[in-house]
């Protein structure tokens, strides 16, 4: 009876966890993960503003004050701001902190990358112990340690991450995970309603700091049907309370999106849902390609379009095969579906019929879609090798680590990312033009003058690579030849400030006054507060010998701006009857 008693007694002593399920394995993996984020991103953080960062940051006057917020978060209508408050909101804080000091905006942004990869180590970690999944990956821990720390590390992502103004991606990449963590979490925690609020929470974020948030309704639905109820009744017969509190945050994503075109996209725009369809079908791909082969990666991709059914019918296939496989996965292998249905959901938004014009591709847009990618890739190779997968996964870290790191030295400068880019798509105008401005910000001026002249080359009716040659051939002393590229840029957008400014330069250089009064005049009409404009047809009518219009110039600058020394100086000198000492500016 004794013996009976100590065999009983043994039987009930607990089970000692695994080294996956102890409790301190996601503290210890958290913190690696943030060591080999770090260490993948150090060298990003002196990377300049670039491309529209000026737009977004440097010349964004909403970001000046955090308080009132009214103005942060509710920007004056047309604005590129427009309709990303949170968003907005993140950078007015960096602004208050650093003002444009880079190095907080490239801290802030691996802070962001970091939560969201935490977040979808969570979502992993604990999807993997659910039973519909523990008994085919016992390992299901270190397993999702290896998807977060690969979708952290892999180089598709530094776009997302170092680029700041991507910020946008990413940061609702963070609200996007941390809606689906939080609702996981709320799925099997004894204060579900908390969890499940703190979801409904991030989802309203997501949606106010990029549109693409507007699957993530649909996917969080998806996931309850997949790895917790079984069916799409019984999830919303158990949680229909919080299904449709995510789908009511559509509301607030439609309010914001009146402004959508401002930034690009929309229809109506010169390009139809059909030619952007064509074209997203090799980009989709592309996208697909750069997951498992992320090389070569490239800044701006231009804005070239497949105008065939036949230029596009290789790539479709591809998509309709993948897309047929998913919507079948969907119902017999619910698992896979799943994980295709979170590709092709997310890249719906941007690559389907909606056009988004001036950028038909860019790598940003797998920032998401690339969890799914990387999950489905994990414990493939785990099904194929089981616990010698652990090799593989090492591999590709470091390798992905190590292809970050070299990818940011791209964005160490203007001119390393310009000229990185102009490289790999040397018939993209934009790259071009962009490099052209890097390299006339130097002084390289006859370089500059050869990549305006290229993209006005690829793009006839490039009116800001016109006005730029002209500038350049102005400060090479050549005005003569200046005059046409400037009347070339007013050819193809007529109302253009900035061209009839320089146009009246070049004229009064040459000398031919009358005609850069007309020029200066029309610059002032089309942009009253224009300070330049108005001081040089102050000059050029002082050169004509008409001193009465050249004071009511110079009057007006200084309601407009009271500080200008030069219009005190030269009205006193009117006022007083003296000559001008040097009449060109």
């Amino acid at each position: 009876m004794a013996a009976s008693r100590k065999s009983r007694s043994e039987k009930i002593a607990p089970a000692k966890p695994s080294f996956w399920d102890s409790g301190w394995f996601p503290f210890v993996a958290g913190g690696l993960l943030v060591l080999a984020a770090l260490a993948a991103y150090h060298n990003s953080f002196s990377g300049p503003f670039i491309f529209d960062d000026e737009l977004w940051i440097t010349k964004n006057p909403t970001i000046r004050h955090l308080w009132p917020i009214w103005p942060v978060l509710s920007p004056p209508p047309g604005l590129i701001f427009q309709g990303r408050p949170v968003l907005n909101l993140s950078l007015a804080i960096n602004y208050a902190l650093s003002g444009t000091g880079v190095w907080g905006y490239h801290a802030l942004n691996l802070a962001i990358h970091i939560t969201a990869g935490l977040a979808l180590f969570g979502i992993v970690r604990r999807t993997l112990r659910r039973p519909v999944m523990r008994e085919r990956f016992p390992t299901g821990a270190g397993l999702a340690f290896a998807v977060a720390a690969i979708w952290m590390l892999h180089p598709l992502q530094t776009e997302s991450v170092t680029y700041v103004i991507q910020r946008a991606e990413s940061l609702m990449g963070m609200f996007y995970l941390l809606t689906v963590y939080c609702f996981v979490r709320g799925t099997d925690s004894p204060a579900s309603g908390i969890w499940y609020v703190l979801s409904i929470t991030a989802c309203l974020c997501g949606m106010a700091t990029k549109e693409v948030m507007v699957s993530v309704p649909l996917i969080v639905m998806l996931y309850d049907r997949t790895f917790v109820a079984g069916s799409f009744r019984e999830a919303w017969r158990q949680r229909w309370r919080v299904h449709l509190g995510l789908a009511g945050t559509w509301l607030e994503l439609g309010y914001l999106m009146s402004g959508i075109g401002g930034r690009g996209a929309g229809f109506g725009l010169g390009i139809t849902g059909w030619t952007y369809a064509l074209t997203e079908c090799p980009v989709v791909v592309r996208y697909l390609w750069l997951a498992i082969w992320p090389h070569p990666l490239t800044l701006d991709y231009g804005g070239d379009v497949v105008k065939s059914v036949a230029e596009a019918a290789p790539y479709a296939l591809i998509l309709v095969v993948l897309v047929a496989g998913t919507v079948i996965a969907l119902w017999r292998w619910p698992i896979w579906g799943f994980a295709g249905a979170w590709v092709f959901g997310i890249l719906a938004a941007t690559s389907s019929f909606v056009p988004v014009a001036f950028q038909p591709m860019a790598e940003h847009r797998m920032y998401l879609p690339l969890a799914a990618v990387v999950a489905m890739m994990v414990l493939g190779i785990y099904a194929g090798l089981g616990r010698r997968s652990v090799v593989v996964y090492l591999a590709l870290v470091i390798g992905f680590g190590l292809l970050t790191a070299c990818r940011n030295e791209d964005y160490r400068s203007e001119l390393a990312i310009w000229s990185d880019t102009v490289a790999k798509r040397p018939r993209n105008p934009r790259a071009q033009y962009y490099l052209g401005m890097t390299l006339a910000g130097t002084g390289r001026l006859e370089e500059a003058l050869g990549h305006f002249q290229e993209a006005t080359r690829l793009k006839v009716d490039y009116a800001e690579a016109y006005n730029n040659i002209g500038t350049c051939l102005i400060l090479l002393n050549r005005s003569a030849e200046a005059v046409g590229p400037y009347e070339q840029a007013l050819v193809y957008k007529t109302e253009y400030p900035e061209a009839d400014f320089n146009l009246g330069i070049a004229m009064f250089n040459l000398g031919r006054f009358d005609e850069a009064v007309q020029h200066y005049q029309e610059a002032v009409r089309l942009q009253p507060d224009y300070v330049d404009a108005r001081l040089n047809l102050a000059v050029a009518w002082e050169k004509v010998g008409r001193t009465a219009e050249a004071i009511g110039q110079y009057t007006e600058v200084l309601r407009i701006d009271p500080s200008s020394t030069v219009a005190h100086d030269s009205l006193a000198r009117l006022q007083a009857g003296q000559p001008a000492a040097n009449a060109g500016r």
